[in-house]
């Protein structure tokens, strides 16, 4: 299960936090990502974080305002969201996919690049929306 919060309305040049709260499995064996869907368009990747790691991976429209980052003990991702824009209003998406398995434990920044681009995460959450107003 992913449980996110944090998501409201700000101010263009304003800051939010949203975080995810994941129950339910290995966590140090997931990637995590977040994605989000403006009224009207297709869902997006925005960021992803290898568990295994810390690799991330950022969209190039977010990339230098955005951070995310996890605590293992509290199983939570995080995504940190500084200088929005009204092109940043969405749903915000966490989502997790299983990317150590048995033997297997990839590394890399692909991991996270990968889960971002195929955008077919196995478990999402049911969003938080952001408004940025101008």
């Amino acid at each position: 299960q992913l449980v996110e919060s944090g998501g409201g309305l700000v101010q263009a040049g304003g800051s939010l936090t949203l975080s995810c709260v994941a129950s339910g499995f290995t966590f140090d064996n997931y990637g995590f990502g977040w994605f989000r869907q403006a009224p009207g368009k297709e869902r997006e990747e925005v960021s992803c974080i290898s568990a295994v790691d810390g690799a991330t991976y950022f969209a190039d429209s977010v990339t230098g305002r955005f951070t995310i980052f996890i605590d293992k003990a509290k199983t939570t991702i995080f995504l940190r969201m500084n200088d929005l824009k009204p092109e940043d209003t969405a749903v915000y998406y966490c989502a997790a996919d299983q990317v150590a398995v048995g033997g297997f434990v990839p590394r890399g920044e692909y991991v996270p690049r990968k889960l971002c681009m195929d955008r077919a995460p196995e478990r999402w959450g049911q969003g938080t929306p952001v408004t940025v107003s101008s």
